[in-house]
């Protein structure tokens, strides 16, 4: 049924960490809290192995995190594949030469860096979030390694709001996410 199609049983298991709090931060909206996952070890651990099995088999040349929660979930799993790990941040965060992307928000517009030698024409990149949910900031981010002649080879989030039709924003990439939530 819509979006979601990922591995029931460990979708299953790992929910069982999120913690959903209704009508925050407005009413009629279910937040997502990723914290609760991030605070239990066996939650922690379970997070990180199974978005990093959605990597499996994916050539890749570098871990790209986005700020700030990709840096969590990037973080162990470029350790653990023996990868880099590429940060992208908000705008005026980092020391050295950058490119950067904007994108609109839905009450305004952002903008990501990221360093202009952190990725090299033709490497091979995986993009790891915490959440899509309309999807813009991850959008902005594949098209930052594409500026600097990376390949986005996949993107993988550890939790999806189908609702909000992130996902549709990106059809052009191979994207995953371990849990999805049909609403938004």
């Amino acid at each position: 049924m819509g979006n979601c199609e990922e591995n029931k049983h460990e979708k299953k298991k790992l929910e069982d960490y999120v913690r959903s709090i209704p009508d925050f931060p407005e009413e009629g909206i279910i937040f997502r809290d990723v914290t609760s996952i991030l605070q239990d070890a066996d939650g922690l651990r379970l997070a990180v192995d199974s978005m990093q099995a959605l990597i499996e088999g994916t050539d890749a040349d570098v871990i790209v995190g986005a700020e700030s929660r990709g840096f969590i979930f990037g973080a162990p799993i470029a350790y653990n594949l023996h990868k880099p790990l590429v940060l992208v941040r908000k705008k005026g965060k980092l020391p050295c030469e950058t490119v950067e992307q904007s994108y609109d928000l839905e009450y305004g517009s952002a903008t990501v860096e990221m360093h202009k030698d952190s990725i090299q024409p033709g490497q091979k990149v995986v993009i790891v979030d915490d959440l899509i949910a309309t999807g813009g900031t991850v959008e902005a981010t594949a098209k930052l390694v594409e500026e600097l002649g990376g390949q986005v080879v996949k993107i993988v989030f550890l939790m999806e709001l189908a609702g909000l039709k992130g996902r549709e924003r990106l059809a052009d990439y191979d994207v995953a996410s371990v849990i999805c939530y049909e609403g938004k």
